[in-house]
């Protein structure tokens, strides 16, 4: 059975999966293009290489592996209609996305960026309107595994948090749950709201003027999920109500130079940034091995998902 990678993870991790019983095949994912040993593979083990790779080509496929959790970039015509499995990286990158949530809300209840832009002008000023998190309620948008790893590392701080699913079913490390018809309680309630859900046809701009209008004054607003999941423009219309915004995600990436978002003092950008790690290639890699494992011995795939759904 072939497998195409479009990352090099090196000889002793390619060794291991050959080991498993796989002919390996190694394309860089920037300039791979269809060809006749391309077009062979049983299976990709990829990120994005759909600009310059016809899947439709490849008619041996059987089965996606992405690097990454949300799968937005797979073409879905291309998909639907052959029997093709689909898996993600749920949870690969939950333990530094979940660390950044918690350093962005530290951040804006600590007024970190004004005590940076002091050092920076050597100004010695004493800043008197920090605050403390402790007490503070702190609502999830999604309780998977990105909410679920902030909301775990948010347990020593005193807070009660909150989330948001489907169903309102419990879920570990949240005292209060509710369901997605009923998240306006989250909104209206939290001191602290963080988006973490992906991008799909039911979430796309869900997130808009009618849910910053009932958000307390002084409150904080997080979105680590997907930027389109945001009407940008109506953010930028309540921006002045909110302590503090951390973004991570943009409708439009990199974030335009004219994007008024820049301009305001109460907001924290970074480059879709939150997932990276030094031990991501690692985990990365054991989940890839573990589902390849499974896949030759007929077991059942971790984290699969369901194309039309987006998750």
């Amino acid at each position: 059975m072939k497998v195409l990678f479009t990352k090099d993870y090196g000889k002793e991790k390619f060794d291991k999966i050959r080991e498993l019983g796989y002919e390996i095949m190694y394309y860089n994912e920037n300039i791979v293009t269809n060809n006749e040993d391309v077009d062979s593979a049983d299976i990709l083990v990829t990120y994005n290489p759909f600009r310059t790779l016809d899947i439709n080509k490849m008619e041996n496929l059987k089965y996606i592996q992405t690097t990454s959790i949300g799968i937005d970039q797979i073409p879905v015509d291309k998909i639907l209609n052959r029997d093709i499995v689909i898996a993600n990286n749920k949870g690969g990158y939950s333990i530094p996305i979940g660390e950044w949530i918690v350093m962005s809300i530290l951040e804006i209840y600590k007024n970190s960026k004004k005590f940076h832009e002091q050092q920076i002008n050597k100004k010695w000023k004493m800043n008197f309107s920090i605050t403390e998190l402790s007490g503070k309620k702190i609502g999830f948008i999604g309780t998977g595994t990105l909410a679920t790893e902030a909301a775990k590392r948010l347990q020593g701080f005193d807070v009660e948090v909150w989330g948001v699913n489907t169903t309102g079913h419990n879920r570990e490390y949240f005292d209060k749950c509710f369901a997605s018809d009923k998240m306006d309680e989250v909104f209206k309630n939290c001191d602290v709201v963080v988006v973490t859900i992906p991008a799909t046809k039911d979430t796309l701009g869900i997130i808009n003027k009618d849910k910053f209008e009932i958000m307390k004054d002084d409150s904080v607003f997080i979105n680590v999920g997907r930027g389109n999941i945001i009407n940008e423009k109506d953010l930028i219309k309540y921006m002045n109500k909110f302590r503090g915004v951390a973004l991570d995600v943009f409708e439009n990436e990199p974030l335009d130079k004219n994007s008024e978002l820049w301009e305001f003092d109460n907001i924290i950008i970074t480059p879709h940034n939150s997932w990276a790690s030094d031990k991501n290639e690692e985990r990365t890699f054991n989940m890839i091995y573990d589902n390849l494992k499974n896949y030759i011995e007929n077991k059942p795939l971790k984290n699969t998902v369901d194309i039309l759904k987006g998750y």
